[in-house]
């Protein structure tokens, strides 16, 4: 019995070694499956934290953005609202333009007018001044032969004065 007894000994401390066996065996893959894991938890822990900061850079960047948009819409409202303004006068001044091209035309046509009375008037001055001219010559040539005629008269006169008081001065 006693060799029975050893043999059942070996056998339940070869069952029990088997048992240690199995049981290290599943508490390795467990531990390897828990460290695993833990690796696991921290890869998605740093990819959290990672996609966290890459959400707080793009909430950044889209603030930003808004904040561009915003300065943009009110720059481009007061963009068209000078554009508006500038048209108006653009338009104004294209009036203004037409205008005086008109007045420009109407003015060559009044200067073209003008210099043609001038010319009439520069050709009627001229004529005039012809014809003072030749009734300023007659003029002189009539004084000229009064002048003569005076000249003899009051030669005549002297001669006559001359001869009547010589009969006069004889008696």
């Amino acid at each position: 019995m006693n060799r029975a007894l050893t043999y059942v000994n070996l056998a339940g401390v070869i069952l029990l070694a088997a048992l240690a066996v199995a049981q290290w065996q599943a508490n390795r893959r467990t531990n390897l499956q828990a460290i695993q894991l833990e690796k696991v938890g921290q890869e998605q822990s740093a990819r959290i934290a990672e996609q966290d900061k890459t959400i707080l850079g793009q909430t950044a960047d889209l603030e930003t953005f808004r904040g561009q948009l915003t300065k943009t819409h009110a720059t481009l409202k007061e963009t068209e609202s000078k554009l508006a303004t500038t048209e108006q006068e653009v338009r104004q001044l294209s009036i203004e333009r037409d205008q005086l091209k008109i007045s420009v035309t109407n003015w060559a046509a009044a200067v073209t007018a003008r210099d043609e009375q001038l010319k009439l008037a520069n050709t009627e001055l001229k004529k005039l001044g012809d014809d003072r001219n030749e009734v300023v010559g007659k003029f002189n040539d009539l004084a000229a032969k009064y002048n003569s005629v005076v000249k003899d008269l009051n030669e005549a006169r002297t001669r006559l004065a001359g001869t009547n008081a010589a009969p006069a001065s004889a008696k």
